[in-house]
């Protein structure tokens, strides 16, 4: 490994790809150069203006040209981004602020506007700088890209020395388990997650990406890898109009592409219904939540001939580390997902080792080997390698809990799942650990559970939760019926209850669950609007429980 800094990787694609066009957003577009000089001159005036190696940035920017390329000027200067998603709400966003510290800012008018309205959440920022119109006029602005005369070599910059163990950036979680957390990221996690995914993913030069998830651009421009923005509201793929995606494959040929499974459900439900192919799009990447191998399926159908469905398993703490590809779903496999044994989430990537141990509450300060446990027992999921992340940034009390001390001064990582290995080396995925349901006799895990329920035509999704005290919780199965069937009541109700218990009495780990709400949707993470707020949706079944008790 040569490279010490992640932006590296961009003036060498600069040189090599020239004029090839790095980034299409709206009716924009700039080659690999261009991007490389933009990079440059961003960088140079970030100086200027005091943000140096080691300032905390926090970057409020829309997804585009201009987001990538003062990503890519930060870590040139050695300086470090703070990358907040702005769908966690302003609440979450300001203590997330406030948590960080950042040094400067780097935001679009609306962003400004809010640090004058909660100036206590941004004291420590020191230096302002905005983008585009509407920001007040004593702030400095960075010009658009389209009045800068690029390509002619004209902006230059050293990049900073930095080395591996530096920190390169801090991202944080969406907060779908606990309050939202940021993870320090070093330069050897993003050139080893870019490593990742050119050679596993075989993403690179020769394919054409539309990143749904717009960090996702930042590992496209490193490999070379031309890629087209889509105009969506990247918080809020659920609700995606799902023509924009297909009209952005077919007029730009996409062929590689990287979304929520919550965004490719509505493509192949419209794509189906409306019979469209997509034959140039041959990689289609999904992340956030297990993906139903029903989405794999139709989506082989819509794709090219020789196209594949892949899910990366990780989390933002270390990502990716084992992946699944939609041909690997065999009929074996298919079957033990549908009776609950869990999701197969693949194997461990190259370079990656996953351990599971005896789930616990408590810290664990060093690994020892003889807390592994062996395959076929379920157990806490364990990473290790160099896709982990180090620690949360000022959260001492967070990093004891999910990490791990080696030997050798590195970590490894409580995912905070529950998994097992099967005879064939394949991980399985049963749900978060804080998320199983432990009754007076028994364990359930979600997973296992609401893949039973999902099996009734009328259920679009169920959620395990579990209400009353510790050691003794009562499962309620969660229903979100499909569109058009609520509201239910009365003897439909009834009817739709019994259907229910009936399929949960032909498996021992759903037989003794007999309780049932109903919802017309669910909460969702901000990211991928695919990961159940089971947290919520728990306050909410204790509610309504008290008060059927209580009648």
């Amino acid at each position: 490994m040569t490279k010490t800094n992640i932006s590296e990787y961009l003036p060498e694609v600069a040189e090599k790809y020239v004029d090839k066009t790095a980034i299409t957003f709206r009716n924009s577009k700039i080659s690999f150069q261009e991007l490389n000089e933009l990079s440059n001159f961003y960088a140079c005036e970030f100086r200027k203006k005091g943000i140096q190696k080691g300032t905390k940035t926090l970057v409020m920017l829309r997804p585009g040209i201009e987001f990538i390329a003062v990503v890519f000027a930060l870590f040139k200067a050695g300086a470090i981004p703070v990358l907040i998603d702005p769908g966690m709400g302003v609440k979450n966003l300001l203590n997330c602020i406030k948590k960080t510290k950042p040094e400067a800012m780097i935001g679009i008018a609306k962003a400004q506007w809010v640090r004058m309205l909660f100036p206590q959440y941004f004291r420590s920022v020191k230096t302002f700088i905005s983008s585009g119109t509407g920001s007040p006029f004593w702030i400095t602005k960075i010009p658009d890209f389209t009045s800068l005369s690029l390509s002619d070599g004209k902006y230059q910059f050293e990049i900073e020395e930095t080395s591996l163990d530096d920190t390169a950036a801090i991202v944080f979680t969406t907060g779908s388990t606990g309050p939202p957390k940021g993870v320090v990221y070093t330069h050897r996690i993003y050139i080893t997650q870019t490593e990742i995914i050119g050679k596993v993913y075989d993403a690179g030069p020769d394919q054409i990406d539309m990143p749904a998830f717009p960090l996702f651009a930042l590992f496209s421009s490193a490999l070379g890898m031309p890629c087209i923005i889509p105009d969506i509201n990247p918080s809020l793929p659920a609700k995606v109009d799902p023509k924009v995606i297909i009209d952005t494959i077919i007029v730009h040929n996409v062929s590689f592409s990287f979304a929520s499974p919550a965004l490719w459900g509505r493509v192949c439900a419209y794509c189906i219904k409306n019979k469209i192919k997509l034959p140039t799009l041959k990689k289609v990447l999904m992340a956030g939540a297990p993906v139903n191998p029903l989405l794999h399926t139709v989506l082989k159908k819509i794709i090219s001939e020789d196209g594949d469905t892949f899910v990366p398993y990780g989390a933002t703490e270390s990502l990716p580390i084992a992946n699944m590809c939609g041909s690997e779903f065999n009929d074996t496999i298919k079957s033990d997902i549908s009776k609950g044994k869990g999701y197969c989430v693949g194997k461990p990537l190259p370079g990656i080792s996953i351990k599971i141990i005896k789930p616990s509450d408590d810290v664990i300060e060093k690994w020892d080997n003889s807390l592994s446990l062996p395959d076929g027992e379920i157990g806490e999921i364990v990473v290790d390698g160099n896709v982990v992340t180090p620690e949360y940034h000022n959260l001492p009390e967070y990093t004891a809990m999910a990490k791990i001390k080696k030997s050798d001064g590195t970590v490894m990582h409580r995912m905070g799942d529950i998994g097992f290995y099967d005879k064939n080396g394949y991980l399985w995925f049963k749900g978060r650990k804080a998320h199983r349901v432990l009754t007076k006799n028994e364990i359930l895990y979600p997973v296992c559970c609401e893949a039973i329920f999902n099996a009734h035509k009328k259920v679009f999704r169920s959620a395990l939760v579990g209400v009353g005290p510790e050691g003794d919780k009562t499962p309620v199965m969660i229903i979100q019926p499909v569109p058009g069937i609520i509201p239910i009541y009365g003897e439909n109700r009834e009817k739709f209850i019994e259907e229910l218990k009936e399929l949960g009495a032909k498996e021992k780990h759903t037989a003794g669950i007999s309780e049932f709400l109903f919802t017309a949707d669910f909460p969702v993470d901000i990211r991928h609007n695919a990961k159940i707020f089971r947290e919520k949706l728990t306050i909410w079944a204790e509610k309504i429980t008290q008060i059927k008790n209580s009648n």
